[in-house]
């Protein structure tokens, strides 16, 4: 593991960090607001979605300082890399640009509400290539590295702490990206999607994909995630005592428990109980405390996050460190 990821707080210590929620999700059914393609980024080009962003954040920053814990800025930018920002306009360099002002972005909001209990890191969120509930378009490693890799440099020029893969559905296209991260020098994380049986959508079981990750990019990886999945589906796969179980440190979970096709094909939101959602997570904690990172992902809002970090953080004295 490279020098950088150590040196993470959310890496180095077991204090408990919150992150957002589903981004895209609240703002197509809470605020009202088309995103084509399901894409959050354009909204930095224009006073009034940046405005949008900054009060969608501050509502989830503001939960991480009442709890006095530690926060992680996910730039909005799962769909900014060069083929999805083509298919609405931007140019790679235009996408360049917006990926660097994202963090700038992230950074002000970092020195608005950074204090001493609620340490803040600054993410630049790297989507899939292809859709984020299908494995991706047969790319090998070698490919999604030149792929990603104009994304990662972006936000490693920017000065982002880290990268961060959100809804990796396929070993390739993961290592492929930690490679990017690697050679440009940024700590990355990894975040697998699973299906309702809690393997990747390619049928690969979490374990042997981060075993396999892990194996071709010498554990270049600082952590691993899992997103867009509620607990239902992954809770039997998490297996104590794996080696591989140690490396997983977040969770962004969905909050319907509906399978990825059915929340495709969903005209409504689908947000469950905030407050069961905080259990599930509670009780995951509970099992496993090397899971630090707790946000969430499609149909969650601050609501779940406000009942996630309570619940927690709650359960915290009980929990061994």
């Amino acid at each position: 593991m490279p020098a950088r990821s150590n040196a993470l707080p959310q890496v180095a210590s077991s204090t408990l960090f919150l992150t957002d929620s589903g981004l895209e999700t609240t703002l197509v059914f809470h605020e009202g607001i088309e995103l084509p393609h399901f894409a959050a980024f354009p909204l930095l080009d224009t006073t009034k979605g940046r405005s949008f962003l900054a009060d969608y954040f501050e509502r989830h920053i503001a939960i991480a300082r009442r709890l006095q814990v530690g926060f992680v800025l996910e730039s909005p930018t799962w769909r900014a890399s060069r083929e999805w920002g083509a298919r609405l306009g931007y140019s790679p360099e235009a996408i360049a640009d917006l990926n660097c002002e994202s963090i700038a972005f992230l950074r002000a909001l970092e020195a608005r509400h950074r204090a001493p209990a609620t340490p803040m890191v600054v993410s630049g969120c790297v989507g899939p290539r292809g859709d984020g509930y299908v494995p991706g378009e047969g790319m090998t490693a070698a490919e999604a590295e030149d792929y990603h890799g104009h994304q990662v440099a972006a936000f490693a020029a920017a000065g982002a702490d880290l990268v961060t893969a959100i809804t990796m559905t396929n070993t390739p296209e993961a290592i492929g990206m930690a490679n990017a991260a690697s050679r440009t020098g940024i700590p990355a994380a990894i975040s697998f999607t699973v299906e309702t049986d809690g393997k990747l959508p390619t049928g690969q079981g979490l374990g042997d994909a981060i075993d396999e990750v892990d194996r071709q990019t010498a554990g270049s990886v600082a952590y691993y995630m899992l997103n867009c999945a509620h607990p239902t589906h992954f809770d039997r796969t998490l297996e104590p005592g794996r080696a591989w179980m140690q490396r997983i440190r977040g969770l962004r979970a969905n909050a319907s428990c509906r399978s990825h096709q059915e929340l495709n094909e969903a005209a409504e939101l689908d947000a469950d109980d905030p407050v069961e959602l905080g259990r599930q997570y509670q009780a995951i904690r509970r099992r496993f405390p090397n899971i630090t990172i707790l946000g969430g992902c499609c149909g969650t809002d601050h609501r779940h996050i406000e009942e996630i970090g309570s619940a927690c953080v709650e359960a915290r004295e009980t929990v061994p460190q």
